[in-house]
């Protein structure tokens, strides 16, 4: 029994995978039961079977992985049903088992491979065609398997879940929570990657300041859940306006900022900047019905676009420009105001 342990330690320390970790107690297993094969199985009762996840077989007897078998035809079942963890005559006991039948199981050891919570997992056992008796130390080693199975499953569930709520708040951290689009921090780190890229590929950098003029007159007059609603139709439309490879993020408040690249830099730029600006204030335009059956007109953001060198450029400088390019057309924009009125 001390060089179970022993081993069993070892097992414990150095395994990174369940199958790592199984696979050293299935040989174990063999020994103390001297039976031809063991196996640890994952059991669907919603789905309403039984699978092989790992096995070991040392003689004739061959359970294989992957096998999948009706839960209700198992011996595993009747087992568990009964409170019979072990037989060494399958037939006489069972023998309505077509699995068992199938595989010419005479000889049957298990135990329920079990959660905390009381949650059946799978079960472990170790078989045999021949008729054999096993002793009660082999039983012991088995429930102590199973239990130390269950708690390693149990953690790598924990790390899995662990993992995927770091990706999720890391996804989210970098999302705006109104618009669903890149947030002022995910579209920095794009600015800074499109510079580099473009420094490489010598192409323009494009960036875009977009600021959805008199938006809290709306929010004032309308309320803030129209509001809401208003910022939501606009994002999308602006997201829908720009190309695959572009970004739009919601800056801020009721800016957002488009960053892109260019053209090649021996190619004229301001085409493509030209059209993307007359793409994204088309799509800053927007009527919205409310539930009360008035109406938001929008009649368009101002939106100011750069074309820039990415050798003299950086973050901050470029979205300084793009921002002054921005407040050049409100400006215009409102002398135009003016001079209608």
């Amino acid at each position: 029994m001390i060089s179970i342990v022993q081993r069993l330690s070892q097992t414990v320390t150095a395994a990174q995978t369940l199958s790592a970790f199984t696979r050293p107690l299935l040989k174990i297993m063999i020994e103390v039961t001297e039976l031809e094969s063991a196996y640890l199985t994952t059991v669907d009762e919603a789905r309403g079977v039984q699978n092989v996840l790992y096995s070991l077989n040392t003689s004739q007897m061959n359970i294989p992985e992957g096998l999948e078998v009706p839960w209700s035809d198992t011996l595993c079942k009747r087992a568990l049903e009964e409170g019979q963890t072990f037989t060494n005559n399958v037939q006489e006991c069972w023998g309505d088992s077509d699995a068992a039948r199938a595989l010419d199981i005479q000889t049957y050891v298990s135990t329920p491979v079990r959660f905390g919570s009381g949650q059946l997992y799978g079960t472990l056992c170790a078989t045999s065609r021949t008729s054999q008796s096993i002793s009660g130390e082999a039983e012991d080693v088995l429930r102590l398997f199973s239990k130390i199975i269950a708690g390693f499953v149990e953690r790598e569930q924990l790390v899995r879940s662990l993992q995927r709520a770091n990706e999720e708040l890391a996804s989210l951290a970098m999302l705006d929570a109104l618009t669903g689009l890149p947030n002022r921090r995910c579209v920095t780190e794009e600015l800074n990657r499109v510079i580099v890229h473009c420094c490489r590929s010598r192409e323009w950098v494009l960036v875009g300041f977009i600021d959805l003029d008199d938006f809290k007159q709306i929010n004032d007059q309308f309320g803030h859940e129209a509001g809401d609603s208003l910022m939501r139709i606009l994002a999308e439309q602006l997201r829908v306006s720009m190309r695959g490879c572009d970004m739009l993020a919601r800056f801020g408040g009721d800016e957002f900022v488009m960053v892109g690249i260019g053209p090649q830099l021996q190619e004229d730029g301001d085409a493509v900047l030209e059209d993307l600006k007359s793409r994204l204030f088309s799509a800053s335009i927007a009527c919205v019905e409310l539930s009360d059956g008035s109406k938001i007109d929008y009649a368009g953001a101002s939106v100011g676009m750069v074309c820039l060198m990415p050798d003299s450029t950086d973050v901050d400088d470029a979205l300084q420009k793009a921002d002054a390019a921005m407040y050049k057309v409100k400006a215009s924009r409102k002398q135009l105001e003016v001079v209608a009125t």
